[in-house]
């Protein structure tokens, strides 16, 4: 498995219609795409969401970037961004396999 964690900090009169948009943009990438696997959103409720993406690999990964609905929502949220961190762990082992 491949994981990418996400952390965003988002200015605090976006943060609200941030939240709905990803939580759309999670349900499509569960929905529209077979190599995701999980898609957490957990945030603080001010500023801060933390993503945990699990994909099968990389390639899964990198079609998750190419799609449309990624696309479509990193487009409408850029402005909203006031940082961005992403991290990628390969080799991930997920419950029992630990």
């Amino acid at each position: 498995m491949y994981a990418v964690c996400v952390t965003f900090k988002i200015g605090s009169d976006d943060f609200d219609r941030f939240l709905v948009r990803m939580s759309q943009q999670a349900r499509d990438s569960l929905t529209l795409e077979p190599g995701c696997h999980r898609f957490d959103v957990c945030h603080n409720g001010q500023d801060t969401v933390f993503l945990y993406e699990l994909y099968s690999d990389p390639d899964a990964f990198q079609i998750h970037v190419e799609s449309n609905h990624f696309k479509d929502f990193d487009q409408e949220v850029q402005p909203w961004i006031v940082e961005k961190l992403v991290s990628t762990f390969e080799n991930v082992l997920v419950g029992d396999e630990a």
